[in-house]
């Protein structure tokens, strides 16, 4: 099993098997390499590139591609690039590979039949994305919009070393903060905790907007351009706020550290 069943098998929850009109069911990819006799139907889709690696990981019993080797069939099988920057993203939200380690097995692959898009999608991907909708803003603001990249998910606290919120997006240079609010944040306990946060960035100085479900990437982006006019620019000796952690919230160690404490580097980088 590959492709989202086989991010999903391996703990990817946003991997659900539904296309991105979350209605219609995804076939189940099966990598079988050129000597099997499996043809594909409405349940299943058949790959027969070459698995350099005879060797496979189970889960339940489930003979699963090793996760380097399902997301970049995931990535060839979207053919697009804000969708595979979103795959990546979601797994490495998962804690299953990092974008670097990633990386490094897309610079093995250069001869791999879908190497461009995925060398491409690995460019843009980060590892602090907690969601696909919070990976398609920040898309927008990079490739449409035309802005450096933002900070994601950052903590920013005032000066007494509180904690302000976690942005979705965060311009440093602009003072700028950027949400998307999915359906969990229609709930009036959610949307009140909502009103009081971007009342907390705004009285520390920081512009802010919103983005809602339907918006297109017109005028998100243009909703980002006309929020960073009216932003301030201060000089960091003065703002009101800063992302300099406190005692009290000590930085979590990185994915890659995580995964090379685990010994997961070799396994999550060899081409198979």
């Amino acid at each position: 099993v590959t492709g989202w069943a086989g991010c999903r098998l391996h703990g990817a929850s946003y991997f659900d098997g539904l296309s991105p009109d979350g209605a219609t069911v995804l076939p189940v990819p099966l990598a079988v390499g050129a000597w099997g006799h499996l043809r594909s139907d409405a349940r299943s889709v058949v790959d027969r590139s070459q698995i350099a690696d005879p060797h496979h990981t189970s889960v339940a019993g489930v003979p699963v591609a090793p996760i380097q080797r399902a997301l970049f069939d995931e990535i060839r099988y979207r053919n697009s690039l804000w969708g595979a920057v979103q795959a990546i993203d979601m797994v490495a939200a998962a804690g299953l590979i990092s974008v670097w380690l990633f990386a490094i097995y897309a610079g093995e692959c250069n001869s791999a039949n879908g190497a461009p898009l995925l060398r491409q999608a690995v460019a843009l991907a980060v590892d602090e994305s907690r969601s696909p909708r919070e990976t398609w803003l920040r898309l927008v603001w990079i490739l449409v919009a035309g802005l450096p990249w933002p900070l994601v998910n950052q903590p920013v606290y005032d000066l007494d070393g509180r904690l302000l919120g976690i942005p979705d997006v965060f311009d440093p240079v602009a003072g700028m903060v950027g949400e998307y609010n999915g359906e969990v944040h229609r709930g009036v306990e959610r949307h009140r905790k909502d009103v009081a946060r971007e009342a907390r960035f705004r009285d520390h100085g920081l512009e802010y907007f919103t983005v809602v479900q339907g918006d297109s990437q017109r005028i998100v982006a243009q909703r980002i351009l006309d929020t960073r006019s009216r932003a301030k620019f201060l000089a960091p000796e003065s703002c009101a706020w800063t992302l300099t952690r406190p005692a009290w919230d000590p930085a979590p160690p990185t994915l890659d550290d995580l995964l090379e404490r685990r010994g997961l580097v070799e396994e999550l980088t060899r081409v198979v």
